[in-house]
């Protein structure tokens, strides 16, 4: 794709690092079919190869040409918007799932463009006030454990009093169990975050419970926000000082010789993952950012790196199989690129997993989505459930405390963090080592 970059654009680093994002993109459209939203609206808009048009257009200083698609696709938004205008509301549609990455021929960086893109346009289009008034509440509450935590407890308290629409919002209770205490040589870290802790602080307890059988202290780290989530939502001054703050957090383990740095949440582990990317151009984190994505390790990764194969640690079969879906989430397959990692070590523990039709749909949740554009994500959730129970499962699997809280709060089954699955298969750490 050849871009004529507008003046404000030409001979900057801005410029040239989007020239060097939409140079690949054929606008071929073989994105557009995996993405969900524009399965779900049907409009191409609402599809990568819409938005890449788009912030080309922006770039360019131009209105888009509502006839550049089809007539079936030409969106009458388009019709007395200003291209800013238009950008803005089809990139806060999208859900950074970057499903439409894994399915581009090109290798375009949809992920990098988009939040280019958005921090380009929140800057020079003003918001409505209520809009402006979400997002700063979203930023000012969910990514600090302690407000958030504070806030959630307050729900779960009135949650009897509270109107439908809003009780069927609030998480039910979650209970941690034993965090295991004895030592070992081999340690390592995992991030608490900052909404898991206080929705779903199992998750974490039973990591360091599979992990304790196979000979590894799993420590919790600092929790807060990774920095995606202000970062998705444009505010990329926030997201760089939390992702510095972690660094210094992290930074005394990393040198004492931590051996990794396990994330269970695997929105947040593709986020860490990009922290040497993100800093590159600071001088005084740049090396330490790099240093912290090399060390950082899906749960899943770990597990089946200590879960050898062989007699020894075989499972013993269930007396009646265990039917489960599995969400895979977009993080894990489209962020972290670990698609049927988990799906392998299920099925090793026992599970039948259930076949799920469009495993590239996203659940909806999309960290502040399910808030910030709640009719799509409420659609998108109802569409994942149905395929999701179509093999009539007991429970769900996921890989992510977003989906995990999402469906969970529509689900007429219960929804779980697969390691917690695992964590109820795996031989107990007194009757043997598993590792």
């Amino acid at each position: 794709m050849i871009v004529d970059l507008a003046e404000p654009y030409r001979d900057t680093e801005v410029g040239r690092e989007a020239e060097a994002l939409l140079a690949p993109c054929v606008q071929c459209g073989q994105c557009t079919f995996t993405c969900p939203t524009f399965r779900l609206t049907g409009d191409e808009w609402d599809g990568p190869r819409g938005r890449i048009y788009l912030i080309k257009q922006f770039l360019e200083g131009r209105n888009p040409d509502p006839e550049f698609f089809p007539p079936a696709y030409t969106l009458e938004t388009l019709e007395g918007r200003s291209i800013g205008a238009n950008l803005q509301l089809h990139l806060d549609r999208c859900l950074t799932c970057r499903s439409c990455e894994t399915s581009c021929p090109k290798g375009v960086h949809y992920g990098r463009l988009l939040d280019l893109g958005r921090e380009l346009v929140e800057k020079q289009v003003p918001r409505p006030f209520k809009e402006r008034l979400a997002r700063r509440a979203v930023r000012a509450i969910v990514p600090h454990p302690r407000r958030f935590k504070a806030f959630l407890r307050i729900g779960q308290t009135l949650r009897p009093l509270l109107p439908a629409d809003v009780r069927a919002r609030v998480p039910a209770p979650r209970q941690a169990g034993e965090w295991p205490q004895r030592a070992h040589a081999r340690r390592m870290l995992v991030w608490q975050g900052c909404v898991q802790p206080a929705v779903a602080p199992d998750i974490n307890a039973a990591a360091a419970r599979v992990l304790d059988r196979f000979g590894i202290s799993l420590a919790p780290a600092g929790d807060g926000c990774c920095g995606a989530m202000s970062y998705h939502l444009a505010a990329v001054d926030e997201a760089r000082a939390m992702m510095r703050s972690n660094i210094d957090a992290l930074w005394p383990h990393i040198e004492s010789g931590i051996e990794a740095i396990v994330l269970t949440a695997s929105g947040c582990g593709t986020h860490f993952r990009d922290y040497g990317e993100l800093l590159q151009d600071d001088p005084h984190y740049r090396d330490k950012a790099k240093r912290l994505s090399a060390l950082t390790k899906d749960i899943a990764e770990i597990v089946l790196a200590e879960w050898r194969e062989g007699p020894q640690h075989d499972v013993p079969p269930p007396p009646q199989p265990l039917r489960i879906a599995f969400q895979s989430s977009c993080s894990l397959q489209h962020g972290e690129k670990l698609n049927g990692i988990v799906e392998k070590l299920l099925r090793r523990a026992g599970y039948r997993l259930m076949p799920v039709q469009y495993p590239f749909m996203c659940c909806g949740a999309a960290g502040t989505y399910s808030i910030l554009q709640r009719e799509l994500s409420v659609s998108l959730r109802e569409q994942k459930l149905k395929t999701l129970l179509a093999g009539k499962p007991v429970a769900i699997a996921t890989a992510n405390i977003g989906c995990l809280a999402h469906l969970a709060l529509a689900a007429p089954v219960p929804v779980h963090h697969w390691i917690e699955f695992l964590d109820e298969r795996l031989p107990s750490a007194r009757s043997g080592n598993a590792g």
